[in-house]
């Protein structure tokens, strides 16, 4: 029973993740796997009831306790702006927990240990370690706690190449010889990597970072389910390492850039030039942007993390609506690195309620930017630079992005010039197409709105 019970959890993890490829099936599949993982967890508990193993027992209702209460606070009171931060908080604590996973095993089995049963817990310590310790760096480079530029540890790529091939010689001594210092040594290595590999990483590539730390975490998951003989844990972790390393290479792919230049190039840490911001701009007011998108046919609306930290999803909405009862036709283009996680923007406005069919990814969207007649674009800045299509000395040249200079009107609203992660300069904002509306996002749009429903 226990074994078809791990079966059935893992059905309903794949049947879950198929259920995440559409928007309109996502929340069921999400609603399936959470089913999976209770009954994964309820198989655990039964089994120790069975050996009636007190002391574990008591250990396994405080943990159910006080993380469920955790993730219930968090889940509930987390702010959508601050959402990369959880998912990588998240990411964390499950490469955490299968570093202690590996950790019990090691003080529990002594030196009598398999060789198999040695390598899988090695990779489990290892890779759980990093997962925990880069992902808490990139929780605090969202968070602002730690600086988003690249930050290089002394030696550049060479100290991390030297980190990384001691943490493999201490896993392999650790393995050859059986003693348990090579397993800490090689944890504590992998702890220091973790930080010092995700460092020099750039602000503009921590969605591309996330995503392959989930898949990390994943991976060292399915490790840990090796080493305790935990079916459902190998599934579970095998799924959610080999989904989190796909997505990982298609955002790559959406950037135009490989894997190896995202984790190794300090992309966006160039000094940000004295002149981006002193070019003349054409500025907009909330009549002015009333005025335009009130008499167009085809209004297309790019979100960007500006949206997010504005709050401003509903407020976009509410304003598409007013647009949609005049007659226009509203869409909304996505590009799939836009905000500070995979799919960041697609759930924030999913929150307010924004059908499904209106939301377009960059192969949908390009082809009708060239029919649009405005395009509202709301805090997003690197992947809507013309740059990467025409400028061949610029950082971005050959990332995909949304055509929205090939619409009639752009109405760009932003706090200011300043440049985004990628620390260049924009030439759509000067453009004679192009209207800079400087304000935030909720209170443009308000204003804006406000200024529509009195034409």
């Amino acid at each position: 029973m226990t074994e078809l019970a791990y079966l059935a959890a893992g059905v309903l993890f794949i049947v879950g993740l198929k259920g995440l490829t559409s928007p309109t099936t996502a929340r069921r599949g999400n609603r399936l796997a959470a089913l999976g993982m209770l009954l994964a967890v309820i198989v655990v508990v039964v089994d120790l009831i069975v050996d009636d193993v007190a002391a574990a027992w008591a250990v396994v209702i405080a943990g159910l306790i006080v993380g469920g209460a955790i993730g219930f606070i968090l889940a509930t009171r987390v702010q959508m702006t601050d959402m990369p931060q959880l998912v990588a908080a998240f990411n964390g604590f499950g490469g955490g927990a299968s570093a202690l996973v590996a950790s019990a095993a090691i003080v529990a089995a002594g030196s009598g240990v398999a060789t198999e049963t040695a390598v899988v817990t090695v990779l489990s310590l290892v890779i759980g370690a990093v997962t925990l310790s880069g992902s808490f760096v990139a929780f605090g480079k969202l968070q602002g706690i730690i600086a988003g530029r690249p930050i290089s540890p002394p030696g550049g790529t060479a100290t991390n190449g030297v980190i990384a091939a001691l943490t493999v010689i201490a896993g392999i001594a650790a393995v050859a010889t059986g003693e348990d210092v090579w397993y800490w040594v090689a944890g504590g290595l992998a702890l220091v990597l973790g930080v010092s590999a995700v460092m020099p990483i750039g602000g503009a590539d921590m969605p591309v970072v996330i995503s392959l730390l989930n898949s990390l975490s994943g991976v060292a998951a399915a490790m840990a389910g090796f080493v305790i003989g935990n079916q459902a844990l190998i599934v579970g972790g095998a799924l959610v390492g080999a989904a989190g390393f796909i997505l990982t290479v298609e955002m790559s792919v959406a950037m135009n850039r490989s894997l190896a230049n995202i984790l190794f190039s300090g992309f966006g840490g160039a000094p940000v030039s004295d002149d981006i911001g002193t070019k003349p701009v054409k500025r907009a007011t909330a009549d002015d942007a009333a005025i335009a998108l009130a008499y167009a046919d085809k209004v297309a609306v790019v979100p960007g993390y500006g949206l997010a930290v504005a709050q401003a999803q509903h407020a976009v909405k509410d304003l598409a609506s007013a647009l949609e009862e005049r007659g226009i036709d509203v869409y909304y283009a996505i590009h799939p690195v836009a905000g500070r996680m995979p799919g960041h923007m697609n759930v924030l406005l999913a929150e307010a309620d924004v059908p499904y069919d209106q939301l377009y990814d960059l192969d949908q969207a390009n082809p009708q930017l060239t029919q649009t007649d405005v395009v509202l674009v709301l805090g997003a800045n690197d992947v809507i630079n013309p740059s990467a299509k025409d400028d061949p000395d610029s950082p971005i040249y050959g990332m995909p992005i949304l055509d929205v200079d090939e619409a009639t009107t752009t109405i760009v609203v932003k706090r200011s010039l300043s440049p985004g992660f990628a620390g260049i300069d924009n030439p759509l904002f000067y453009e004679d197409g192009t209207l800079m509306y400087f304000a935030d996002a909720k209170q443009a749009l308000e204003e804006t709105l406000s200024a529509v429903e009195r034409l």
